[in-house]
């Protein structure tokens, strides 16, 4: 198996269980906030947009952050809010599709420290991305916990989804 179809059957797992955290959601308490310092729920999920843009400039163009055009509006509801993820994944993934090994094992400038760009294949920055968008759904997990909602099996199975 290529770098690439081992990268999209990753991304493709990971993002369906990222879908069901977010759909476990519940609705009414999206300004959650567990510490002052911390962003909100809606905000939090807000990366994940963030993440599939910036990954899928990374597959075939310039890495810029903010990505150009970004951020639009953040929608007013949680399911738009869902809709607006499910989308940023897909295009992430398909623009990964269309790319070829030869182009995804080129470098791309990303950031790789406070004001600091550098070489980076776009392979690894892919992969970067996938594993920053484990990490925030694991935040996001405990989002979840703290506003009454019933955290899913994640990679095994949860108080709330048991494997039994």
């Amino acid at each position: 198996m290529s770098e690439k179809q081992a990268f999209l059957d990753a991304w493709g797992r990971e993002s369906a269980t990222t879908l069901k955290v977010l759909r476990a959601f519940p609705e009414g308490k999206t300004e959650l906030k567990p510490h002052p310092s911390s962003r909100s729920a809606k905000e939090l999920a807000w990366t994940f947009v963030f993440e599939g843009i910036g990954g899928s400039q990374a597959a075939q163009g310039e890495f810029k952050f903010p990505p150009p055009g970004m951020p639009p509006a953040m929608p007013s509801n949680w399911p738009g809010m869902i809709g607006e993820v499910e989308k940023a994944f897909k295009v992430m993934s398909d623009r990964v599709r269309q790319a070829n090994e030869q182009q995804l094992n080129t470098t791309v400038k990303f950031a790789t420290g406070p004001r600091q760009m550098s070489d980076l294949r776009r392979l690894d920055v892919l992969w970067y991305m996938l594993n920053d968008q484990i990490h925030h759904r694991g935040q996001f997990s405990v989002y979840l916990r703290m506003a009454g909602g019933k955290v899913p099996a994640i990679y095994g199975p949860s108080a709330d989804e048991k494997w039994s």
